[in-house]
């Protein structure tokens, strides 16, 4: 049995995952999930369970590159070596989890809600094959996009506003109001990258966004319509959701550091 007295150490990590490997970050008692693999690989090392909070789930599917996440640890066996506790709860994990940076943090440090801000990335592979690489990474999207259009179109998300036209219907929030700090759209080759950031997030809202200005690029919604749509704040008038495998978590922002900023130090 684990000694009760030993002292402990919250660490934050930034961790990264291939969503397509897992049915999101909650853990569930019938499906896999990146935080069971986290939770168990620290339970290896400490021989005791930690539990683990992350600065947002993820649906099945979506992919992170540096999600913030905390857990309480012995101290005195991260203070022996920070770069050694890294490695060893990394080959504990499979392949597809890794955790890419390591910090100490306040006892009273908390993943989601010391977030301040969260930022998302969503991949579009447009050309009229698909692609054998980036079959699971991007959106396959036949269509040629108007990149510039769905920028127009996007500015009109930036501020804070009722989201509700871009919120699922299984969202819990209290709220749907939401600060969009930053929302970006470029093209390099057949990839189109939409990044986005947010004081926080509802659910779907981002893949909603998505799916919203793929239309405005198509054609089949104009500018001003998608303003139009943001403003009835329904969302049942508005396009489909797009898929989960496009989107990858790629940034929880802190007062002092960001989950980016962790990758590669310990």
């Amino acid at each position: 049995m684990a000694d009760l007295n030993v002292e402990k150490q919250r660490i934050a990590m930034a961790v990264e995952f291939d969503g397509s490997a897992f049915h999101g970050w909650q853990k569930q008692d019938n499906a896999a999930s990146v935080q069971a693999e986290l939770q168990a690989a620290l339970a290896a090392i400490e021989g005791d369970s930690v539990v683990t909070v992350a600065a947002g789930r993820t649906d099945s599917g979506v992919h992170a590159e540096a999600i913030l996440v905390h857990g309480d640890v012995s101290a005195a066996r991260w203070q022996r070596s920070h770069l050694a506790y890294l490695h060893g709860l990394n080959s504990k994990l499979p392949d597809t989890v890794r955790v890419i940076g390591v910090k100490a943090v306040k006892p009273d440090f908390h993943a989601r809600f010391d977030c301040r801000e969260r930022a998302y990335r969503y991949q579009i592979w447009n050309r009229n094959t698909l692609s054998a690489i980036h079959r699971w990474r991007h959106w396959w999207m036949p269509r040629e996009l108007d990149v510039q259009v769905m920028q127009e179109a996007a500015s009109y998300c930036l501020g804070t506003h009722d989201f509700s036209s871009l919120r699922a219907s299984g969202c819990q929030a209290a709220h749907a109001t939401r600060t969009i700090n930053r929302l970006e759209i470029r093209k390099t080759g057949d990839a189109i990258e939409i990044e986005v950031a947010a004081d926080a997030f509802l659910y779907h809202m981002v893949r909603n966004l998505v799916g919203n200005l793929v239309e405005v690029g198509v054609g089949k919604q104009s500018p001003d319509g998608f303003r139009e749509l943001l403003a009835m704040c329904d969302r049942s008038k508005g396009a489909a959701t797009a898929p989960a495998h496009g989107l990858y978590f790629i940034d929880a922002v802190y007062d002092g550091f960001s989950s980016r900023e962790l990758i590669g130090r310990s």
